[in-house]
C-alpha cells in the first residue's frame, strides 16, 4: 500500500455505476488496499475492509464490538439513531456472555425443523401473492406484489403482529435503517413510535398469550435462570421485525433481477430446478448491492491485514465486496449457479451472525421455486440500466422490479 493509498480518503458509501453493478473501485482496493480510510454520511471516518479473510476475521473476533456508543467510535450517520447507535441497540445485551445466552433463546424459533414446519405456509401464502399479481396484469412491480408483502406476512405471523400494519412497519423500519434520507426529528419521532407499538404488543401478549416468539420469550428464562428484561423484549420484537422483512424483501428484488438479467441464468433453472438451492447461495454471494456493511468498534490496539491499529478505532467490513474477493473464490465476478461449496459472508460470521439466515433461505428458495413453477415466461419489463437503487438506507436493494411474462 503507497503513502497516496493511506492519505486517500474515500466516500463511502462507494458509488455504484448501476443498480446491480459493483463500485469500480473493488479490485484496486482488494489488490492494493486492503485498509481504505472512508468517510460515512456522518462526516466522521473509518477504515473499510474488503478482503475476504481481513472481514471473516473482525466479524469473527470478539474484540471487535458493535457498539458504537464509545465516545471514539465513529458514527454512521446524522441524524443520531439508525440501527448501529440507539435506545434498540442500546436494550440488548452487549458483552459476549449475555449476548449468546440471548442468543439461545431466539435461535430455536430459526431452527432448520421449525422451517420446515413454516414452508407449506409460505409457500401457500407466495403462491397466493404470485397469482393476484397476475391477475392485476402486467407489466408488475415484483417486489411490491411479491417482495415486500411475502416476508412481512411471515414475520408478523412469527410475532403474533397483525400484517395489516406493514405500511407502519416499513416506515418505521426505514428510519431505522436510515443513513441520509431521514432528518433527525423524522428518526426520532418514527422510533418512539414504533417502541410505544411494541411495548403496547408485548403487554397484550403477556395478558393474553399466542403461539408466537413474543409470548414464548415473555416466560422463558435463559441458561443462567434470568428472564428477558422488557426493554430487551421490546428490542428483540422490533430487530425480528425489521431484519424480518426489510433485508428478505430486498434480497427477493435482487434475487430475481440478477437472474433475469441475463435470462440464460432463469432458462438454467427452468430446466434444473434441483440447482434452486445453490443458486439461492450464489445470488446471496454475488450480490453487490447488499448495503453499507457491518461496523465495528475495537477499543484496544489489533492487528488486521499484516497492520496494527490502534484502539478507538471503527471498520466497516464489506461483505459484498469480500464476496467478490478472487482470493477466496474462483471466478468471483462471474455467477456461477453450481458454486459448491460457497462460504460467502452475507450473512456475517462468528458469534454476530444473522440468526434469522435459516428463514431468509427458505423464503427464498420457495418464492424462486414458485415463480419458475407459476411464471416460467417472466422477464424484465425494463433495460437493467433502468433500475434504480434504494438511497439512503443502510439496506441495498432496488426501488422496484418491473416484470411481465
Amino acid at each position: 500500500m503507497t503513502h497516496d493509498d493511506r492519505e486517500r480518503v474515500l466516500d463511502y458509501p462507494l458509488p455504484r455505476p448501476a443498480a446491480l453493478e459493483p463500485p469500480t473501485e473493488w479490485a484496486e482496493l482488494h489488490r492494493r488496499c486492503p485498509i481504505a480510510r472512508v468517510k460515512l454520511p456522518s462526516g466522521d471516518e473509518a477504515l473499510l475492509l474488503t478482503r475476504y479473510d481481513d472481514v471473516k476475521q473482525v466479524l469473527s473476533d470478539p474484540r471487535f464490538t458493535r457498539s458504537l456508543s464509545a465516545d471514539d467510535a465513529a458514527q454512521i450517520s446524522d441524524p443520531e439513531g439508525g440501527l448501529f447507535n440507539n435506545e434498540m441497540s442500546e436494550a440488548m445485551p452487549d458483552d459476549a456472555e449475555g449476548h449468546q445466552r440471548w442468543r439461545r433463546m431466539v435461535t430455536k424459533w430459526f431452527t432448520t425443523k421449525r422451517m420446515r414446519m413454516l414452508a407449506p405456509g409460505i409457500e401457500a401464502m407466495a403462491e397466493r401473492l404470485v397469482d393476484e399479481m397476475v391477475e392485476r396484469g402486467r407489466p408488475a412491480d415484483l417486489k411490491a406484489a411479491v417482495g415486500f408483502p411475502l416476508p412481512v406476512w411471515v414475520i408478523c405471523d412469527m410475532l403474533g403482529v397483525p400484517d395489516s400494519d406493514r405500511d407502519l412497519f416499513s416506515h418505521w423500519s426505514d428510519t431505522m435503517l436510515n443513513l441520509t434520507r431521514y432528518t433527525r426529528a423524522e428518526t426520532r419521532a418514527a422510533q418512539a413510535e414504533f417502541t410505544a407499538y411494541m411495548t403496547g404488543h408485548i403487554a397484550a401478549k403477556r395478558a393474553e398469550p399466542g403461539e408466537d416468539i413474543l409470548s414464548a420469550l415473555i416466560t422463558a428464562s435463559d441458561s443462567a435462570g434470568q428472564r428477558m428484561p422488557d426493554a430487551t423484549l421490546v428490542a428483540t420484537g422490533q430487530g425480528l421485525l425489521v431484519a424480518g422483512h426489510e433485508t428478505t424483501s430486498n434480497m427477493i428484488g435482487k434475487m430475481v433481477a440478477m437472474l433475469l438479467v441475463d435470462r440464460r441464468r432463469w432458462e438454467r433453472l427452468l430446466a434444473d430446478r434441483s440447482l434452486i438451492r445453490s443458486a439461492v447461495e450464489e445470488v446471496l454471494r454475488y450480490d453487490a448491492n447488499l448495503g453499507l456493511g457491518m461496523p465495528r468498534y475495537t477499543s484496544e490496539a489489533v492487528e488486521v491485514a499484516d497492520t496494527v491499529l490502534p484502539g478507538g478505532t471503527t471498520f466497516i467490513c464489506d461483505m459484498s465486496a469480500a464476496n467478490r474477493d478472487e482470493n477466496a473464490f474462483t471466478g468471483a465476478d462471474d455467477m456461477d449457479l453450481t458454486r459448491s461449496p460457497n462460504p460467502h459472508l452475507t450473512f456475517g460470521a462468528g458469534p454476530h451472525s444473522c440468526l434469522g439466515q435459516p428463514l431468509a433461505r427458505t423464503e427464498l428458495q420457495i418464492v424462486l421455486d414458485v415463480l419458475l413453477r407459476k411464471l416460467p415466461s417472466l422477464d424484465l419489463a425494463v433495460p437493467a440500466g433502468d433500475l434504480r437503487r434504494v438511497e439512503g438506507l443502510v439496506v441495498g436493494g432496488l426501488t422496484e422490479l418491473p416484470v411481465r411474462w
